[in-house]
C-alpha cells in the first residue's frame, strides 16, 4: 500500500486537489481518509460547550484511532470510519466501511502534526493558498454547508483558525515532499503526483 498525506490550511483547496487526482486517474485503486471524520468524541460535553471547543488544535483530533485505522488498512483489513456531524459538533453513531486500496490518500489540516502519521506517509503534500483566499472559501463553505453565520465564521477565524494555523499547521509545511500552490500553476504539481501514483500502482498488491 502507498499512503499519501495531503495537508494545508482550512480552505486551501485540499479536497479539490484530492478530487482532481482521483477523477483524472480514473481508477478504483485509490481510497481516501478524511481527518474530519476523526474529530474526538465530545459526547460528554453540552452543545454549547462543543460550540466553543477549539477544533483547530491537534488535541481535537483522535490521532490514536486514525493511526490505528491506517495500520489496519495497510494490513489489508477494512475499517469502520467514524461519521462526524458539523451541525452537532460531534460524531454520530454511524460509521462507514472503508476497504483497503493500493493507494490511500489521507487529507486534513493537522495530519502532519502527528509524527506517527508522518512516518506512515510515503508521500507528503502541502497545499498552500493565500490567507485571504482561504478565509473567503471558509466563509462560503461554512454558511452553505454547515449552517454557520458570517459572524460565527469570522469570530472563529480570529480566535482559533488564524492563531492555530500559524502555530500548528503552517510550520508543518517543512515536512512536505511537494508544496502545491493553489492557483493555475498547480496543474504541473498535480501531474507530478499522478505520475508518482501511477508508478506505485504497478506491482502493489493488497
Amino acid at each position: 500500500m502507498f499512503i499519501i498525506g495531503i495537508a494545508g490550511g482550512t480552505g486551501s483547496g485540499k479536497t479539490t486537489v484530492v478530487n482532481k487526482i482521483i477523477s483524472e486517474l480514473g481508477t478504483d485503486d485509490i481510497g481516501v481518509i478524511y481527518q474530519d471524520s476523526y474529530y474526538a468524541d465530545l459526547s460528554h460535553l453540552s452543545m454549547e460547550e462543543r460550540k466553543l471547543f477549539n477544533f483547530d488544535h491537534p488535541r481535537a483530533i483522535d490521532f490514536d484511532l486514525l493511526y490505528s485505522h491506517l495500520q489496519q488498512l495497510r494490513e489489508g483489513k477494512s475499517i469502520q470510519q467514524p461519521v462526524y456531524s458539523f451541525i452537532r459538533y460531534n460524531r454520530t453513531k454511524d460509521t462507514v466501511t472503508v476497504h483497503p486500496k493500493k493507494v490511500m490518500i489521507v487529507e486534513g489540516i493537522l495530519i502532519f502534526a502527528d509524527q506517527r502519521l508522518r512516518d506512515m506517509f510515503d508521500l507528503k503534500i502541502f497545499v498552500h493558498a493565500d490567507p485571504d483566499e482561504r478565509l473567503i472559501r471558509r466563509i462560503r463553505r461554512d454558511i452553505t454547508e454547515r449552517g454557520r453565520t458570517v459572524e460565527e465564521v469570522l469570530t472563529r477565524y480570529q480566535t482559533t483558525l488564524k492563531p492555530m494555523h500559524e502555530q500548528f499547521i503552517e510550520p508543518t509545511k517543512v515536512y512536505a515532499d511537494i508544496i502545491i500552490p493553489n492557483d493555475r500553476r498547480n496543474e504541473t504539481a498535480i501531474e507530478v503526483i499522478k505520475s508518482v501514483i501511477n508508478h506505485n500502482l504497478t506491482g502493489i498488491e493488497l
